[in-house]
């Protein structure tokens, strides 16, 4: 089992738990991005929608856009402006898509930490995530009937 690292600070209201430019950070995420953005971008893009768009439907969009247009950064600065209005994160839709254009790599991976540092394992998407979640719930001793009563 992998152990997971936890580099971000605590989230305060308003702000991202890393920096910008703390791609290092999570050396994994870092190359996967760098090679196939589209692969952050899906999952990032599918928790922040609540599993309403898929991590495949989201990338592959993505990469539609990019390869066609050119301009895939549009796309993914929509769900950064989306995800900084689900956590109150400060910032602005000009701030938003100037990272995006001009440095998108370092904007998603900022993106998919913040994710993972609210607690999301990335790797399972949504619902895998909700299901996680459940899990813990009954694992924690929610309590558990057996039968009922008949007449």
């Amino acid at each position: 089992m992998e152990a997971q690292h936890h580099h971000g600070k605590p989230q305060a209201e308003g702000e991202w738990s890393t920096g910008f430019c703390d791609c290092f950070s999570d050396c994994k995420n870092c190359c996967i991005t760098c090679w196939c953005p589209c692969i952050t971008f899906g999952q990032v893009a599918e928790i922040v929608d609540q599993g309403s768009t898929t991590c495949g439907t989201a990338g592959a969009l993505y990469t539609l856009i990019s390869c066609f247009t050119g301009c895939g950064c549009l796309y993914s600065c929509f769900y950064r402006g989306k995800m900084r209005a689900q956590y109150n994160i400060g910032g602005s839709d000009c701030g938003d898509c100037l990272k995006h254009f001009f440095c998108e790599l370092c904007a998603l991976t900022q993106q998919y930490r913040e994710l993972k540092n609210r607690g999301y394992d990335m790797k399972l998407g949504w619902a895998g995530n909700a299901q996680l979640q459940q899990n813990q719930g009954v694992a924690m001793g929610a309590p558990v009937f057996q039968g009922g009563m008949t007449r």
